[in-house]
């Protein structure tokens, strides 16, 4: 059974910082590229970051740049999301997904490419 499990969500202070995780099984990790994306209350799913199946690539939305650091380990088949100088703007739940892509270039591909999603995790920033 594919899954994609999201944690490290959480309420935290404007200024402030946490790391999201998401764990994967089920499915070669290693040969998949991983986005990481997020819904606010009222808005359109937005992609924040995404990695590469070989790390080559990184790509991060000017909203989250030079806040967020995408990584992963695939020792352990598990992407982290670090964001720090967190905004009351990036109050939303957070999504990991997974896509097996041709490209490195993992910002080309859209939400409805990737082929596996976790259940999403809640990050609420204070102001």
């Amino acid at each position: 059974e594919v899954q994609l499990v999201e944690s490290g969500g959480g309420l935290v202070q404007a200024g402030g910082s946490l790391r999201l995780s998401c764990a994967a099984s089920g499915f070669t990790f290693d040969e998949y590229a991983i986005g990481w994306f997020r819904q606010a209350p009222g808005k359109e799913r937005e992609e924040i970051s995404c990695l590469s199946r070989s790390d080559t690539h990184e790509y991060y939305a000017d909203s989250v740049k030079g806040r967020f650091t995408i990584s992963r380990d695939n020792a352990k088949n598990t992407v982290y999301l670090q964001m720090n100088s967190l905004e009351p703007e990036d109050t939303a739940v957070y999504y990991c997904a997974a896509g097996l892509f041709s490209s490195s270039r993992c910002h080309l591909y859209r939400g409805n490419q990737y082929d596996y999603w976790g259940q999403g995790t809640l990050v609420t920033v204070s102001s």
